[in-house]
């Protein structure tokens, strides 16, 4: 109901009765429409901009969380082209130690050494230098991953020329088995290498000397092995030596066992590769259970370590 400029409004109780009466100026009640209405407004307005934070705030989040994923991605990446250039510096000396060992086999099989031609790889050609994994996980790997390239097509022909060379070397050997059959090629005894071939001083004259042979050590009683086949020539005592077995393999080549405990073989015996011929000992001049090993060719010491293959 509108009065004058006022409007009022009627408070009736539950049965009708008239309770109160309150009446408002029409402009102070346009006033609080035009607020109310206002209000509503801005309300929606905050709550429509609060749930599109909410959305910008969750699809930030999504996109930090990504982000995270790449980068585990790509430090996980990292880590595996490091373990890949790890891998090929172990079968670069794989490839060395294979090239090695054929020209020990070479020096053993008394062959010609393989040319300069036939260097592993190239002509003139040096051993790469290894790679270095040890990169900082938040640094590029490009160039790391360039010189994996370049070494793999490197090890990839080293390899081919590698094959080529054993399969020549192979069909040398084939018309040598008795000649290979009777040439050292094994360690003769297990234990710890405390001397080599070469001039030293020696522990007894204080002296500088040629040692002719190589020392192992070990316990008293350890088995020592003829390192060929051939024919045992000499059994006994001799000098400094101690007791000693010395045995021909023909085709110059000897090997002598001193410092004995214990001989096992007779002279004229016929031994073959890994036969037991004695027991290690400190017999002779000696500071301690060891053998002394030599290998002579045409009558000269030669160094033992390069008819060692195992």
């Amino acid at each position: 109901m509108t009065i004058g400029k006022k409007i009022s409004f009627i408070i009736l109780s539950h049965g009708g009765n008239r309770i109160k009466q309150l009446s408002v100026p029409v402009s102070m009640f346009l006033l609080l429409a035009l607020v109310s209405i206002c209000s509503v407004t801005i309300l929606g307005f905050v709550l429509l901009d609060y749930h599109g934070l909410r959305q910008q705030v969750a699809e930030t989040g999504r996109m930090a969380q990504r982000m995270v994923d790449q980068q585990n991605e790509i430090t996980q990446q990292r880590l595996q082209i490091q373990s890949f250039a790890r891998e090929i510096d172990t079968l670069k000396e794989s490839l060395v130690r294979l090239n090695r060992f054929e020209e020990k086999i070479r020096v053993i099989a008394n062959l010609d050494p393989m040319a300069e031609d036939d260097n592993l790889f190239g002509v003139g050609g040096a051993t790469p230098e290894d790679l270095d994994p040890q990169l900082e996980l938040s640094q590029g790997h490009e160039d790391l991953m360039r010189d994996m390239h370049a070494q793999i097509n490197e090890l990839d022909s080293a390899s081919h020329r590698q094959q080529s060379s054993f399969g020549l070397l192979l069909k040398k050997l084939e018309g040598r088995n008795n000649l290979l059959a009777s040439t050292p090629a094994i360690r003769p005894t297990s234990g710890w290498v405390t001397s080599r071939f070469g001039y030293r001083t020696s522990p007894f004259t204080g002296r500088k000397e040629l040692h002719k042979g190589m020392d192992i050590a070990n316990r008293k009683g350890t088995a020592i092995m003829a390192t060929a086949d051939g024919v045992v020539s000499f059994v006994g005592n001799k000098n400094s030596m101690g007791k000693m077995v010395v045995i021909d393999h023909g085709h110059g080549m000897v090997t002598r066992y001193a410092h004995l405990s214990k001989t096992l073989k007779k002279s004229g015996e016929r031994v073959k590769r890994g036969d037991i011929i004695a027991q290690m000992g400190s017999s002779g001049r000696s500071t301690g259970p060891h053998l002394h090993y030599e290998v002579q060719l045409n009558g000269v010491p030669v160094n033992p370590a390069k008819y060692i293959l195992n």
